[in-house]
């Protein structure tokens, strides 16, 4: 009798500490990047240095292309466009991870693709690739231990705080961003309200979201074709939030820093103030604001807002 009861006690500590067959997600702290297709790469620089005020910066990706940074671990990815492309400029959406070599692991144990090994970039990045459950590449990167500071004098803005991308269907998406990544609800609405056009979901550590804009179409999956470049340049996007858009208008407008010129400021379903600019090749890029000025319809927010970049 007493060796049963003692004998738990002994091999308490042993157990403890054996490894754990079960995998735990690594944290997921926010956007990381947009990577999208330029024709005329000395254009989209004019547009992403001159007219939205980001660093320019090389790739550690990808030597032919180049980044374009909004703050020291989040930018914008610019690659030359392939031959033969269509109207999509899209190439991938990136999310920040704590442990890239541990999420690698953990996505492997949940049944994803993975690829074999970790890349890692000349700044000390480390990141991997995967498909998402309608084809798109998602990119999850370790940023730097000690990235170099970014000096984004012009930026009316210092944090994407979301990312937007076609999406077919919500639900299998979700099985992939909701129940493997762990991304949260956030919001959703539509253009009329027994419609919802746009779901967003928070990435599990942080406030940043992505967005799906939903969309059908008679080929029931991937991009329908009478889609055009500039449509697809509204849905696959990205949100640079501020603080305050009349301020952020004025500022823009005043040093001729607005694509196209007659670019307006307008509320949005979700009830916060946005002003949308696009670059040269019809990528969207969308001021916005952290919160929202009026109730949003079809939803309340369900987590709380992001907020600036210190």
């Amino acid at each position: 009798m007493k060796l049963r009861l003692v004998l738990p006690l002994l091999l308490a500590p042993l157990l403890a500490s054996l490894p754990s067959t079960a995998q735990t997600r690594p944290p997921l702290t926010g956007i990381s990047h947009i990577a999208v297709y330029a024709s005329d790469p000395a254009a989209a620089s004019h547009f992403y240095v001159d007219i939205v005020g980001c660093q320019r910066g090389s790739d550690p990706e990808n030597p032919a292309g180049a980044r374009y940074y909004v703050n020291s671990t989040q930018f914008v990815e610019v690659l030359p466009l392939p031959a033969n492309a269509g109207p999509d400029r899209l190439d991938h959406l990136a999310y920040k991870t704590a442990n890239a070599a541990a999420l690698r692991k953990y996505l492997a144990a949940k049944g994803v693709s993975v690829p074999a090994t970790l890349e890692k970039g000349s700044d000390g990045s480390h990141w991997f690739s995967v498909k998402d459950p309608e084809g798109n590449t998602v990119e999850f990167v370790q940023p730097p231990a000690h990235p170099a500071p970014v000096n984004g004098a012009n930026l009316a803005g210092h944090h994407i705080i979301h990312v937007g991308m076609l999406v077919r269907s919500r639900d299998k998406e979700d099985t992939f961003y909701k129940a493997i990544l762990g991304f949260k609800p956030y919001w959703y609405g539509g253009m009329q309200p027994d419609k919802i056009d746009w779901v967003s979901q928070q990435t599990p550590e942080s406030h940043d979201w992505l967005e799906y804009m939903l969309t059908s179409g008679p080929s029931g999956s991937g991009i329908p074709t009478q889609m055009s470049q500039r449509q697809l340049g509204v849905l696959n996007h990205l949100s640079i939030g501020v603080v305050n858009m009349q301020k952020t208008y004025d500022m823009l407008k005043a040093a001729n820093r607005l694509a196209p010129p007659d670019a307006h400021t307008q509320i949005g379903k979700d009830g916060k103030w946005q002003l949308n600019v696009f670059d040269p090749d019809q990528t969207r890029l969308e001021y916005m604001e952290y919160s929202n000025v009026r109730p949003p319809c079809c939803s309340s927010f369900t987590s709380p807002n992001p907020t600036p970049a210190r």
